[in-house]
């Protein structure tokens, strides 16, 4: 099943995100190459695509895994959780309906 990842990230976080990134890209990617990743990407803190210094307000991810204990476990082993980047994880089923 797939399930929605949505974290929130503590206040000024930017340097630690970008620190822990590198780790967090390649669990991303391991997904990706497993076929469960449907897509991932950052909430920009401004409107725009390259948010520079003003960084970003958490993440989106949405995979398949075997259950919600599963998703959850990957997301509290997520490197931007470990390095105090999320203040907040919610994971929750996700239908995908469109396109």
């Amino acid at each position: 099943m797939l399930y929605a990842i949505i974290s929130e990230d503590v206040k000024n976080s930017l340097e630690r995100r970008l620190a822990a990134r590198p780790d967090h890209l390649a669990r991303l990617e391991k997904l990706r190459d497993e076929g469960r990743l449907v897509l991932a990407g950052p909430h920009p803190a401004v409107d725009a695509e390259d948010p520079g210094e003003a960084g970003f307000t958490g993440s989106l991810v949405v995979a398949e895994f075997d259950s919600l204990e599963t998703a959850k476990a990957w997301a509290d082993a997520d490197p931007y959780m470990i390095a105090g980047v999320y203040a907040k994880v919610t994971v929750k089923p996700y239908k995908k309906v469109l396109p």
